[in-house]
């Protein structure tokens, strides 16, 4: 990006945080979520360091916050309220770390806190007798809101000293009070509230103080204004006078203990009452921290270390389309490299042409992407007001892109499809599916070697990998002999399976992990399903007309029958009935990563014990299994009031 292309693209920037952030802190409205936000102020200000004579005044970067309502009485802060950077990362925090250490000569340490999502505020004491309650409002001058956080019922109305002090902090609602208000708007007919902060905003911007009161708020103190020697003995200084502070607040030596500290919660974020979407990392030395001073609106010695995004924006440099095995084209969109969860992403569905449609994507576009857990990337919205006109819209091709058939549209589908059986990418697709780890799960075997295979004629159908030796291998391009030997002993390995895994392995469309399981149990054996009537199957629990008739017309190809004849004389298909039916009727529902066992066996020992697992939240679901860094599904979850397994207690109930 040339310095033009940058002074364009940080002005769409500037405009678009602009618009989202008064929608936000003035109007208390939220068209997308704090993550995306984030995401955007985070490449103004990168842009920004790289090409440092494009700062403005008017940047949001250079600003505190939003302007202060009219219908309260104005308050001037005695020292400025600044707002901090975000980090996302070890290398973000390091880099902050090189920059403060180039100021300072002193040794650093650090004093970090949970980062709780919700509205800054500022006390004022005389006399050790609360006087006067502001929100931040632009940094400089707040919102008068005294009565209001004086329902609040953890703000002393009188310290335990006679002191004339400035107390900031933060207010809060906890989740099960969120719940109950989403519920108790339900009940109403009224919209749910998109999240606590936004709740707890608008209750401290009531003009009734009664209103107040019924919301049941929280707060936290964090910083008292000229006191202490350091940030750790501010907070004990503050418990001493009688305030909330946070307990699980830590002292670290060093950025390997804050790592570790932020490693912790980001683990353990879900099991707090409340919600957090990071920690601050303060200088803890009191003299350095003041010593290093503040550019802009932020203060040098402290950053906002976020947890990795589940949502973040990027821009879709093009959108190409992928043929699955059973000839579905998928529209994928390419995109900016961009970090979320964590991981790098560079692709994200757009799962079919109405959706391109509804979202109104095109080329070129600065869009929101969002995943949770394992689930692939999804483009969530297109920002229309960073468009430059340059855009270009897309089409969906009318033949296949890779053997040239024309795509046809099934009736009652919204995919495409190439029709070819013996198109090049079907055939590669399906082999793809069958070693993947719900089928064969054949480790070693990527896509890379399969097509290796595929090119070299080696394999052309899943059954031609058994017969597969060592000698067939070793001659081809990187391929040495201990990695043939590795890939044919993975393959060899796998001549044992289990009946559910072989049918979904076969890639019939429509069947997937559940519905394999179901027919196994049912039909008891692969001769049984390869004999079954329309009518047999829809006995089959959850099967209808479209999954018997897509079974029925599998079996009805020769292709299809000949390559289960051949992987029969491979493999030995063994079935075990459940033995237990203790989930019976019951469904879950998986968010995160569980630490004993991988979500494919989590799904395995549930569908064992006659429950069922579903991919999405709704009023019918029983439980919702929680492990580390789950998604959005959670927070829905404590919407609808349903039952919140964590790895423990499901470990019990799967015994």
């Amino acid at each position: 990006m040339d310095k033009e292309e940058a002074r364009q693209r940080i002005k769409k920037l500037r405009e678009t945080i602009n618009h989202h952030r008064y929608l936000y802190h003035v109007q208390d409205k939220q068209e997308i979520s704090d993550e995306a936000l984030d995401s955007l102020k985070k490449e103004l200000w990168d842009l920004e360091q790289e090409y440092p004579e494009l700062i403005t005044v008017d940047s949001p970067t250079q600003r505190i916050g939003g302007k202060p309502l009219k219908q309260f009485k104005k308050i001037k802060h005695p020292e400025r309220m600044l707002s901090l950077n975000d980090a996302f990362s070890e290398e973000d925090m390091e880099d902050w770390e090189k920059r403060i250490k180039k100021l300072v000569s002193e040794p650093l340490n650090y004093y970090c806190e949970l980062k709780l999502d919700g509205l800054a505020i500022e006390l004022i004491y005389s006399n050790g007798v609360l006087q006067t309650c502001s929100t931040r409002g632009d940094g400089s001058i707040g919102e008068d809101v005294t009565q209001n956080l004086k329902t609040v019922e953890d703000i002393p109305l009188k310290l335990n000293s006679d002191a004339d002090v400035v107390v900031r902090g933060e207010v809060f609602l906890n989740k099960k009070e969120f719940s109950r208000i989403n519920r108790e708007q339900e009940a109403k007919g009224l919209p749910k509230y998109a999240n606590p902060r936004n709740v707890a905003a608008g209750s401290i911007r009531q003009l009734d103080p009664k209103i107040t009161a019924g919301r049941k708020l929280e707060s936290n103190a964090y910083d008292i204004l000229n006191k202490g020697d350091d940030h750790q003995q501010k907070h004990q200084i503050l418990k001493e006078f009688g305030f909330r502070i946070n307990s699980n607040n830590k002292y670290c030596k060093d950025l390997s203990e804050v790592f570790k500290f932020q490693n912790y919660w980001k683990k353990k974020r879900e099991g707090l009452p409340y919600e957090i979407d990071g920690i601050v990392v303060i200088v803890n030395d009191n003299k350095t921290f003041e010593k290093l001073g503040v550019v802009g609106k932020t203060p040098r010695g402290s950053i906002a270390y976020k947890f990795p995004l589940r949502q973040s924006q990027a821009i879709i440099e093009d959108i190409v389309v992928q043929v699955g095995r059973t000839g579905a084209i998928t529209p994928v969109a390419h995109l900016s490299p961009v970090s979320i969860g964590g991981t790098t992403i560079t692709r994200a569905t757009l799962h079919n042409e109405d959706e391109i449609k509804r979202l109104g994507v095109k080329i070129g576009d600065t869009v929101i992407v969002g995943r949770a857990g394992d689930v692939i990337p999804d483009i969530i919205k297109v920002l229309v007001e960073m468009r430059t006109k340059k855009e270009k819209d897309f089409k969906m091709p009318s033949n296949c892109p890779v053997c040239s058939a024309r795509l046809v549209r099934p009736q009652r589908e919204v995919l495409w499809r190439c029709p070819n059986p013996k198109c090049f990418a079907r055939q590669r697709k399906s082999i793809y599916h069958f070693v993947s780890r719900a089928a064969f799960d054949i480790r070693g075997l990527g896509p890379k070697i399969i097509d290796k295979l595929l090119d070299e004629g080696l394999i052309q159908t899943p059954a031609d990998l058994f017969n597969l030796k060592e000698g067939d291998i070793i001659p081809l391009e990187r391929f040495a002999e201990k990695s043939a030997q590795n890939i044919i002993s993975s393959i060899q390995s796998r001549k044992e399976i289990e009946l559910s895994r072989f049918i979904y392995s076969l890639g019939i469309r429509n069947v997937g992990e559940e519905t394999a399981r179901n027919l196994a149990n049912k039909l008891q054996d692969i001769e049984n399903l390869q004999k079954a009537s329309k009518e047999d199957l829809e006995n089959v629990q959850d099967i209808g007309p479209i999954v018997s008739e897509s079974i029925v017309e599998w079996f009805s190809k020769e292709k299809n029958t000949h390559v289960v004849q051949r992987l029969k004389k491979s493999v030995r298909i063994i079935h075990q009935p459940p033995k237990s039916r203790k989930l019976e009727g019951k469904i879950f529902v998986l968010t995160g990563a569980l630490q004993s066992l991988t979500r494919e066996s989590a799904k395995g020992k549930i569908l064992d014990m006659g429950g069922e697992v579903s991919g999405s939240i709704s009023s019918n679901t029983d439980f919702v299994v929680a492990g580390d860094v789950p998604g959005t599904k959670l927070k829905k979850a404590r919407d609808l009031n349903i039952k919140i397994v964590f790895e423990k207690e499901f470990l019990k109930m799967i015994k």
